[in-house]
């Protein structure tokens, strides 16, 4: 059973790995580098957040509340995360789910960014989900000593 899930699953990321419709930019996913990786340009990923934006955290239970708060978070983001990868896009009336995966803590992790952008096309809301739990610890970890870091410099 092992091995024909792990051929279906070897066949789905063959599949959607160019599924990405690189055409149509998204403010997150176009501010990927060639190399499919978030940018070294936070100021440029956050000024593609609204000024009111609210940010739902994989492990944090209350939403983060505007541009400033949660840009700094994103930029915490892209020092914890390492080998991150948009896989897949999903659009619905407004709404985009990027599909990621990363790496954290020396945990692989798969997630969704679910994504409003406002009539501005700046990103309103934004969620992000991870699986397993094992990487959504370490990712919790990763952030809680990166925010205490910037906190402390």
């Amino acid at each position: 059973i092992m091995a024909g899930m792990a051929h279906a699953r070897a066949r789905w990321d063959e599949h959607h790995a160019a599924a990405v419709d690189e055409s149509i930019p998204h403010p997150l996913r176009h501010r990927a580098s060639h190399g499919n990786r978030l940018s070294e340009d936070a100021d440029a990923t956050a000024a593609s957040l609204a000024e009111d934006v609210v940010f739902h955290s994989p492990v944090v239970f209350a939403p983060y509340r505007g541009r400033v708060a949660v840009g700094g978070l994103l930029r915490c983001v892209m020092r914890v995360f390492t080998e991150f990868r948009y896989t897949d896009e999903l659009r619905s009336n407004g709404q985009t789910a990027l599909a990621f995966t990363a790496r954290v803590g020396g945990r692989d992790l798969e997630g969704i960014d679910l994504i409003t952008v406002d009539a501005s096309g700046l990103v309103a809301h934004l969620t992000v989900m991870v699986r397993p739990m094992s990487a959504a610890i370490a990712l919790a970890e990763a952030m809680r000593a990166e925010i205490a870091k910037q906190m402390a410099s």
